[in-house]
């Protein structure tokens, strides 16, 4: 079965990182489902069922999305709330559709790997910041996967263009490695 990668970025078209990140998983249509939240309901309001129902047909899940505040974008917190519900994603016998799934991450930061560390700047590691989504999968039974991150280069002109984003050779270097990340689940 194919993976099921969630994309959640308010502003897709105008991303660098996440935009890449998508063009490269779009080449395997047969391996993997895109689906992009903010185009799919720019309303912000969820079709629950329908969203159960893609997360079912799918044997691999992935959450790709760009940290915003050391978190998630709001919509994704919401598709989290919403789908993830009691009787289907956890709590009973019946609610085990989450259980044994794989599932991962892939996000993308603007600040470099550095600065994720109890010595850099922001005092907590990635894996830290994280780990509300390790525990939500845990919770569900799922087997979480861990995640995959681009770092962006805050401050560092050498290996970035002059808005933080990574180089373009290092952005493709790091495509290629995430779909071997989600082969790998």
């Amino acid at each position: 079965m194919k993976t099921l990668v969630i994309v959640t970025h308010p502003n897709l078209e105008t991303s660098t990182i996440n935009k890449r990140l998508v063009e490269e998983l779009n080449k395997f249509p047969e391996k993997y489902t895109v689906h992009d939240l903010y185009k799919t309901y720019p309303d912000g309001n969820i079709d629950v069922k329908s969203e159960q129902r893609l997360v079912e047909s799918h044997a691999n899940l992935v959450f790709q999305f760009p940290i915003f505040w050391f978190n998630c974008p709001p919509l994704l917190k919401k598709w989290l709330d919403d789908v993830l519900t009691y009787g289907w994603g956890y709590g009973s016998s019946s609610g085990n559709q989450m259980k044994h799934r794989k599932v991962a991450l892939a996000v993308s930061t603007g600040i470099r790997r550095e600065e994720y560390s109890s010595d850099g700047k922001y005092k907590y590691s990635l894996e830290q910041l994280l780990a509300p989504f390790e525990t939500t999968f845990h919770y569900c039974n799922s087997d979480y996967r861990s995640f995959f991150a681009v770092y962006g280069k805050e401050g560092d002109e050498a290996s970035t263009v002059e808005d933080n984003r990574p180089t373009t050779n290092l952005l493709e270097v790091r495509a290629h490695e995430y779909l071997r990340f989600i082969d790998t689940l």
